[in-house]
């Protein structure tokens, strides 16, 4: 059946499933997750083979051009520091993934906490063209299925490295389901992996987009505005509060665009459109630091490069995704 449906599912795409991110169509084959016997001959398959992630960081095959996942068979020695594997699903044969964190380079970088980290880590048993790398930098290169394996993997290992313990009554826990759930053995309760799901607006008002930034950002660099949906609030209101919240700025009638997993760490983006009700910006400094009205004919300029304050969005975002299409007029 999972095959089946990917297979349906790439042939009815729509563009707002072109996303980075959204429209790998993975066989997650879910029934399979817990069962442990079925696990250990999906392991044991020769076609079987794992990602290893590094402190947030996947394993890329960097060659020339080419970037794909760093595949390795599930018994290669490399894997030996490894926590325990959490199944990906079928894609051309059994894929895991792996937390390598453990491993300690020569040297780290300064770079690490930056908001792009540009350095690559190279374990010394592998080959010269297999490094980890930051997401951010590659995404755009995979193919859809790749992108969504290792969003999937990135996401998923990340809410196992920040919630080893249970949140009831705050014993270890442990993996179950094949990575897609921990277990308490002190009160039972089962933990599941969480997806923080983020507003992201493009909000309009006749010809013109509201863009903002946050402080810490790179120079040069804005986006649409953005925010967490808070408990017990659809995403019509929250589009509504976000913006208002940080800009002022009052929207009116509110309609869905598209999503992105956004796997840092692990949330999801709902894209929408908001109209404007007036445009008198007031920005709160607690929330962004500059909003700021754009013609379409000056985001024009600025996805070419040529305008003189803002820089092009970042390639692989949901938000440039959306003011692509936007300027395009081809929103759907």
């Amino acid at each position: 059946m999972g095959q089946g449906f990917a297979k349906w599912a790439v042939g009815t795409m729509k563009l707002a499933e072109t996303v980075t991110f959204g429209g790998g169509a993975l066989a997650r084959h879910a029934e399979l997750r817990g069962n442990v016997r079925k696990q250990a001959e999906l392991l044991a398959d020769p076609a079987a083979r794992t990602l290893a992630i590094w402190r947030g960081k996947p394993l890329f095959e960097l060659a020339n051009e080419r970037c794909a996942p760093g595949w390795l068979m599930t018994g290669d020695r490399v894997l030996a520091q490894a926590g325990p594997p959490v199944f990906l699903g079928l894609a051309g044969g059994p894929r895991f993934a792996v937390d390598l964190s453990m491993w300690e380079p020569d040297s780290l970088p300064d770079t690490l906490t930056d908001f792009f980290d540009p350095s690559e880590q190279r374990h010394p048993d592998l080959p010269e063209t297999a490094r980890f790398a930051e997401l951010r930098g590659t995404m755009t290169r995979l193919s859809p299925l790749d992108a969504e394996l290792i969003a999937s993997a990135k996401a998923v290992l990340g809410w196992h490295a920040t919630h080893r313990f249970c949140a009831r009554c705050g014993s270890e826990s442990t993996m179950s389901m094949a990575g897609w759930q921990r277990d308490c053995p002190a009160c039972k309760a089962h933990h599941f992996p969480r997806t923080d799901p983020v507003v992201i607006m493009l909000i309009t008002r006749g010809n013109s987009v509201l863009l903002g930034r946050s402080p810490g950002w790179p120079e040069g660099m804005f986006s649409l505005l953005a925010g967490f949906v808070e408990p017990g609030e659809g995403i019509e209101a929250a589009v509504r509060r976000e913006v208002f919240e940080e800009s002022g700025i009052r929207v009116g009638a509110v309609s869905y665009l598209s999503s992105q997993p956004w796997p840092f760490p692990a949330s999801l983006m709902f894209g929408c459109r908001g109209e404007a009700l007036d445009d008198t910006i007031s920005v709160d400094p607690e929330e962004i630091e500059e909003a700021l009205w754009l013609s379409r004919e000056e985001m024009i300029r600025v996805f070419a490069g040529e305008h003189p304050r803002i820089r092009a969005p970042r390639q692989g975002a949901i938000a440039g995704f959306l003011l692509s299409n936007w300027v395009a007029d081809r929103l759907d």
